[in-house]
């Protein structure tokens, strides 16, 4: 079992006189991305970061987690955006969204700064209170609303309980590597600190410091995550259409969206893939959503959503397309049993839960395709360190090539800075 993409229920697409133009574009982005003359150029050294990152900075953060490890039963994320999701869709894809309710030797985690609720913040609080933790506050500018407030209230909770010496031990920033409030706050207090790499934005970082860290610190196997995404880098180097995936699904959704297909409806059969459906929507909404365009992306849980929205789906309005995440082999299974209640499910006897799971899957992918609704496959082995750091770089690429093909800079999200404009004269923030 491998990486791949099942385009079938989608037609014969690739035959087609019309799409013959997608595969030049999609060859002409690459073409742009691996030489740097794209737009946002200086933006793109995601792009081959898996090959440039050196063992010993992977080595400071293992060292690291297992400080936190050792001295701490909870640890607090506090980002936005890229800052956190990335993270926590690879924990939650890795060791499974109840990795906080399962027997470990690794802290809990717990995620503040990516709302203003006041009850959010507190439950957070209410988990810590009785436990050793410390702080990761992930911002590159260091002037983001969100985690600016939860790394001052979880900051003043941190010197109240162990005094300013104490709390300068457990707080680790990650942030621009040269400028900053965080990174002028960091060198006064002497926190611990990594980079957000420059020419890395927050959406495209997670195989940095900032999703590593909070990784390791939950058990994750960092080296093979990013062994993952160095196979990927690898194998989606290659310029020849037919044999790239990543050119084949950003030409297609492309293609698609041409033809009023506008919405992307990311699925997965798994429950914890959720969260890293959660950084999909971050990933293509901030990188395509411009000049009044671009796909719209949305995640979905099947089965759960088959019941609710997959009414819509199957009858609504056809302007969506669908890209389901399925990994092959579960990481448990089941046996249905024998003689047990509910008689009216004896045929099942005998059968594996994972393959009613993917009978599922199959049935709603063609039941959509005939309802109007074409949709692709992206399977991988197994929902683990090296699929994820493989899957990530893929849709990380595949972002970047699709944006460049809709005709933006995939790299940039002005329309974010408008609500803040808004927040900063309803708070009355003083001028700089």
């Amino acid at each position: 079992m491998s990486f791949n993409i099942d385009f079938k229920n989608c037609g014969d697409i690739f035959s087609l006189p019309e799409f013959d133009i997608y595969k030049i574009r999609a060859l002409d982005a690459h073409e742009a991305l691996v030489s740097g003359s794209g737009t946002g150029a200086d933006m793109t050294l995601w792009h081959d970061l898996p090959e440039r990152t050196a063992d010993e900075e992977l080595s400071a953060i293992k060292e690291c987690a297992r400080n936190i490890q050792k001295n701490a039963g909870a640890f607090v994320l506090i980002g936005i955006g890229g800052s956190y999701a990335g993270a926590r869709g690879a924990i939650e894809f890795i060791k499974g969204r109840n990795y906080n309710l399962k027997t470990k030797d690794t802290p809990m985690v717990f995620y503040s700064g990516c709302d203003l609720s006041p009850d959010s913040m507190n439950s957070v609080i209410d988990m810590i209170s009785e436990r050793d933790f410390y702080i990761n506050v992930v911002s590159k500018s260091g002037t983001t609303l969100e985690p600016d407030l939860a790394f001052k209230i979880f900051g003043g909770l941190m010197e109240k309980r162990y005094g300013k010496r104490g709390a300068a031990e457990r707080i680790i920033v990650t942030t621009d590597p040269e400028k900053g409030l965080l990174r002028e706050l960091s060198k006064k207090c002497g926190y611990k600190s990594f980079d957000v790499p420059r020419g890395v934005g927050g959406r495209y970082s997670v195989l940095t410091a900032v999703g590593l860290l909070p990784m390791a610190v939950c058990g994750v196997d960092i080296d093979e995550v990013m062994r993952g995404a160095r196979d990927a880098y690898r194998d989606f180097m290659e310029a020849e259409f037919s044999d790239n995936l990543c050119l084949k699904y950003a030409a297609v959704r492309n293609y698609l969206y041409d033809r009023g297909k506008c919405v992307e409806i990311f699925a997965s059969f798994e429950p914890d893939l959720h969260a890293f459906g959660e950084w999909l929507k971050q990933l293509f909404a901030e990188s395509e959503g411009k000049k009044g365009g671009g796909i719209f992306p949305v995640f979905t849980a099947f089965s759960t959503d088959l019941h609710s929205i997959g009414q819509y789906i199957q009858d609504g309005t056809k302007n969506q397309f669908e890209t389901l995440l399925w990994p092959e082999s579960p990481r448990t299974d089941i046996t249905m049993p024998e003689g047990a209640p509910g008689d009216a499910l004896s045929y099942l006897s005998g059968m594996k839960l994972s393959e009613i799971n993917r009978s599922a899957m199959i049935s709603s992918a063609a039941a959509h395709r005939d309802g109007g609704v074409p949709n692709l496959t992206v399977s991988f082995p197994r929902a683990d360190a090296y699929s994820y750091g493989y899957l990530t770089y893929f849709f990380e690429k595949a972002c970047a090539l699709s944006g460049y093909i809709l005709g933006v800079n995939p790299f940039d999200q002005p329309g974010v800075e408008a609500y803040k404009g808004y927040m900063r004269k309803l708070l009355k923030k003083p001028a700089q």
